[in-house]
């Protein structure tokens, strides 16, 4: 008699475990991790879910490594204390899995998004997204966003054919973006405000910018007058509302007014203060200077039909802040023979 052989059509005792498991325990409301829906269909992997191998290929990616040099916002700060586009990954990534749990939604879903969703993020923050956007608008006419930088970053620089649903909650992460097809990209999108609002903070007072005692005091008497408390206020409102909302991931009315207010103040005295305008400048110079040697130095494709504004955005925005100001000092610095 023939030996049985698998049919590779047929579910895995593990995928059939994990369904029955969702089934049981996740809100119906949750994504669920069968069937993968990817651009490029392959087999399963016998043991990690779908989401699960997402997050891997993430985190083994080159560009999830170069997030440990880009800046989350103070430039190339002394001491070692300060967060990086690494660490706002990982605390953004903590918090979302927490209200995931809470709400009975996908976790790994969630953590996918979280951990693919600043990919794309050029060198220097903020800032140097701003200068690298100005400068494909004069030059080619074009945008730069990092959230679509992002999703180009999974999708084509590093063909990582990630699941629909992890690709949408990183493409929509931001709020210019209509919302996320899942209410687990949902909660990304919302809890990347609720980290970075509240590392920044802390940043911001290691760095002298503003004092604790100059953060507003209704907004603080609101959310807690520390950043785990504030955090801590911040999730468990979303869980409550999110609960109450019957499908949706929602803050309260209250807690969530207080929360855009803090963020206005972090605006108004730590990314738009005169120290941080006095950075200004000399990244701009620099982004511009990079930018211009490219547009007439094209370096190297990273895709096959990649165009000429790909070929020096993806080069760029790629840069680490320490590759950055590498390159910089050696086109600008006379060389010896």
């Amino acid at each position: 008699m023939a030996p049985r052989t698998a049919d590779p059509a047929a579910p895995s005792a593990f995928r059939s475990r994990i369904e029955a498991f969702e089934d049981a325990r996740l809100s119906p409301l949750a994504t669920r991790s069968y069937p993968a829906r990817r651009a490029l269909p392959e087999q399963d992997s016998p043991v990690p879910t779908p989401f699960q191998r997402d997050r891997d290929r993430i985190v083994h990616s080159k560009a999830f490594r170069r997030l440990k040099h880009k800046t989350q916002v103070f430039i190339s700060p002394e001491g070692d204390h300060y967060r990086t586009r690494l660490t706002h990954t990982l605390e953004t990534t903590g918090i979302a899995r927490t209200v995931a749990r809470a709400l009975g939604l996908n976790e790994d879903l969630t953590e996918a998004v979280g951990l693919g969703h600043d990919l794309g993020h050029p060198p220097f923050g903020h800032i140097g997204e701003e200068v690298l956007d100005a400068c494909l608008q004069q030059r080619f006419g074009q945008r730069f966003s990092h959230n679509h930088h992002s999703l180009r970053t999974v999708e084509r620089l590093e063909a990582l054919n990630l699941t629909e649903e992890v690709r949408d909650g990183i493409l929509r992460h931001t709020w210019s973006e209509p919302m996320p097809a899942t209410l687990e990209g949902k909660i990304v999108r919302l809890v990347d405000r609720i980290a970075y609002i509240n590392h920044d903070i802390d940043d911001a007072v290691r760095a002298g910018v503003i004092a604790r005692v100059d953060l507003p005091v209704e907004e603080i008497a609101v959310l807690g007058d520390t950043g785990s408390r504030r955090i801590d206020m911040l999730v468990q409102d979303v869980i409550e509302h999110s609960q109450e909302s019957g499908g949706d991931v929602v803050q309260g009315p209250e807690v969530g007014a207080a929360m855009d207010r803090l963020r206005t103040f972090m605006f108004d005295r730590v990314y738009m203060s005169e120290a941080a305008k006095r950075e200004h400048p000399r990244i701009e110079r620099m982004i511009r200077a990079l930018f211009d040697y490219y547009v007439a130095e094209p370096p190297a494709a990273m895709t096959e039909d990649a165009t000429d504004a790909e070929r020096v955005v993806d080069w760029l925005a790629g840069m680490t802040d320490r590759y950055a100001i590498r390159v910089f000092t050696d086109l600008s610095v006379p060389q010896g023979f």
